[in-house]
């Protein structure tokens, strides 16, 4: 990104990894599509001036992030790792879910399940599903 270019992200997507994935591409703000026409007039008129711009509920994240209470390199780095299946698959197991209803909400079989599950521990350096799941609350991502 150009540094005399100033940019405020709109997404429906209020998840870490795309949070803080826009960010580091140089980002000044970003608001969800909650947003009101008016906040939106303004807080692109407030990134314009240089000024950063977050929406209300992501202010907190932000600020935790950039904090250090969130490693904010790790969450793309380790995210970048894995791939879209494996994140879905991911997500569920940190949620609690059993391969079997993996299997059944992802229209996949358990062995894929398992597979998968393999891959994510393997790339993500973690043991089992209670650090995978620590993981995945950590970042926010569950």
């Amino acid at each position: 990104v150009e540094p005399e270019i100033k940019f405020l992200a709109l997404s429906v997507s209020d998840a870490a990894e795309d949070v803080i994935g826009v960010i580091r591409a140089g980002a000044r703000g970003y608001v969800t599509k909650s947003i009101s026409a008016d906040e939106l007039v303004d807080a692109i008129a407030r990134v314009a001036e240089g000024d950063a711009v977050f929406s209300p509920r992501l202010a907190g994240f932000v600020l935790d992030a950039f904090s250090g209470s969130i490693d904010i390199s790790a969450v793309d780095e380790e995210l970048d790792r894995l791939s879209q299946r494996e994140r879905e698959v991911m997500r569920l197991i940190a949620r609690g879910y059993a391969y079997k209803e993996i299997a059944r909400e992802l229209f996949i079989s358990i062995k894929t399940v398992e597979t998968h599950v393999s891959s994510v521990l393997r790339k993500l350096q973690l043991s089992n599903r209670h650090q995978l799941t620590r993981w995945a609350t950590d970042r926010r991502l569950v």
